[in-house]
């Protein structure tokens, strides 16, 4: 359905403001002062709480929800903007929920895409930049900056209030603290902590996720070899996988494989004896 039938819907408020090319699924839920732009596409049963906005070309997937004063699709935040960059799409996955003024920037370039994956839970005022790709089941807390270009692996937990630099990878299954500064890429199942801090394995999300037995045996192996070793984070991956002792299992070879690639660097151990311990719990 689309166009001034839309008004007619008990799910859609008077108040709203649909544009004509604009396509929304069955059962699709739009509040007071709503604002959807041209070729928009909301899928089956999601909801836009009051005042909620989703820009020009935007795709949102099944169930999500969008809350009050979130912006999807909003310009990249950048002083020289790319004319063509408004042909650039945001993709949100199904059964995500954005909660009060999440942002969520296009991305900088003409074709470009900014994506959120399944199964996402945005809490109040996250910022996801420009260019960004978030995997699926990410949680963050409240006040989370996410910069332009950053890469976030599938259940990961960001804490209140953190700030990942632009273009930073986050493997899959960490957890970043709150208030953290992370500036550097952070390794799969690992916890960051303060200013780019390894602080050792994430076990509760570990066994959370029934990563467990030989699975997590295997991780803490390679997290030892290439934190307690001495030297270059990457040329003791590399050296890991080549031996072949360690990084039996996929998890453990997905943590070791993770620093053959980046442009930022990568996180350092907080200190040895913390890691030591953290990593043996």
């Amino acid at each position: 359905m689309r166009g001034p039938s839309l008004a007619d819907s008990p799910m859609i408020h008077p108040t709203a403001s649909i544009h004509p090319t604009a396509i929304l699924g069955d059962q699709v839920e739009v509040g007071e002062f709503c604002v959807i732009g041209a070729n928009v596409r909301l899928g089956a049963g999601t909801r836009l709480r009051a005042h909620a906005i989703v820009r020009e070309g935007c795709e949102l997937g099944r169930a999500v929800l969008v809350d009050s004063f979130a912006v999807v699709g909003g310009d990249a935040q950048m002083r020289v903007m790319d004319p063509a960059a408004l042909g650039g799409r945001v993709v949100i996955g199904e059964r995500c929920v954005l909660r009060e003024a999440v942002t969520v920037n296009r991305p900088s370039k003409a074709g470009g895409c900014t994506v959120i994956g399944n199964d996402c839970f945005l809490m109040a005022n996250t910022h996801v930049g420009h260019d960004c790709v978030v995997g699926d089941f990410v949680t963050t807390a409240n006040n989370v900056m996410f910069a332009g270009h950053v890469h976030v692996g599938a259940h990961t937990f960001v804490g209140g209030g953190a700030g990942i630099h632009q273009f930073v990878r986050i493997g899959q299954g960490s957890m970043i603290a709150g208030n953290a500064a992370i500036s550097y890429d952070v390794p799969p199942f690992a916890i960051a902590a303060d200013r780019n801090d390894i602080c050792g394995l994430n076990l509760i999300g570990l066994k959370r996720r029934g990563l467990v037995g030989d699975v997590l045996a295997d991780l803490k192996r390679c997290f030892r070899t290439v934190y307690f070793g001495s030297g270059n984070l990457r040329a003791a991956a590399a050296a890991a996988l080549a031996g072949g002792e360690v990084g039996t299992t996929a998890p453990g070879r997905e943590f070791l494989e993770f620093f053959a690639s980046g442009k930022r660097g990568f996180a350092h151990a907080r200190s040895r004896k913390h890691s030591r311990e953290t990593a043996a719990e």
